[in-house]
């Protein structure tokens, strides 16, 4: 009787300890390749999953925050699937280059043209931003996703520092400061990335001539001193005999 009552309860910690441990549900989220400076131009990665068994991600939207106007929107094209870019006007014209805009992207909308994203899979749908916004430190991405069976999840909930994550987040992308004096994703800034490089990757080198060079002084020193040992070694034998 006892031993029945132990093994119940062991399986019933044992099933507690697998829920506990399971592994929480992925959403749709943004990521930068790089960095994402204010007042740069940026890819981002939207990575969506398929949290489904029985069914495809046929459709995602992805919606630019209305507050926050992005000029530049532009989708790579990914084999499969179709791109619907939507435009709206703007109730505060954006100046971009010296030219006043009165219009930007709000949605871009991916549809595939076969199976989409089958239950196992993730796909990355890349977006090119810019300018970003200088005045806030992130930026919010509402998105929905429809799946092969018409069921829609909508990752909408913003989510607020301090309070647990919401059941269906939206996707924020963390814009990082703008460093030095010039402006993130030009020429200009990306040409003094790579002066700075070359002067690491000489010191580098300069570095690892120094090990290479102290190296070869270590072992010639290791040979020296083991000849010098045999010498004497050999000289002692000769004067015993």
């Amino acid at each position: 009787m006892k031993a029945s009552r132990i093994a119940a309860a062991a399986a019933v910690a044992g099933s507690a300890v697998l829920v506990l441990s399971a592994p929480a549900f992925a959403h749709v989220s943004v990521q930068p390749e790089g960095i994402a400076a204010k007042g740069g131009y940026a890819v981002v990665d939207f990575k969506v999953p398929n949290e489904r068994d029985d069914a495809s991600t046929t459709k995602i939207e992805v919606n630019l925050p209305a507050d926050q106007p992005i000029a530049s929107v532009m989708p790579q094209p990914i084999p499969g699937w179709k791109i619907d870019v939507t435009k709206s006007k703007l109730a505060k014209p954006l100046t971009m280059h010296g030219e006043k805009i009165d219009e930007a992207v709000t949605k871009v909308t991916w549809t595939a043209d076969g199976k989409g994203i089958a239950p196992g899979y993730f796909q990355k749908f890349p977006l090119s931003l810019g300018a970003l916004p200088e005045h806030t430190d992130q930026l919010v991405f509402k998105a929905v996703q429809t799946y092969s069976n018409k069921e829609v999840v909508r990752w909408i909930e913003v989510p607020q520092k301090g309070q647990a994550e919401p059941e269906n987040p939206a996707p924020v992308l963390e814009l990082t400061a703008a460093s030095g004096d010039d402006h993130p994703g030009t020429t200009a800034a990306a040409d003094e990335t790579d002066g700075r490089s070359g002067k690491t990757a000489a010191a580098g080198d300069s570095g690892s001539g120094s090990d290479t060079t102290a190296r070869v002084l270590g072992v010639i020193g290791i040979v020296a001193g083991v000849a010098g040992v045999a010498y004497g070694v050999l000289a002692g034998r000769r004067r015993t005999a």
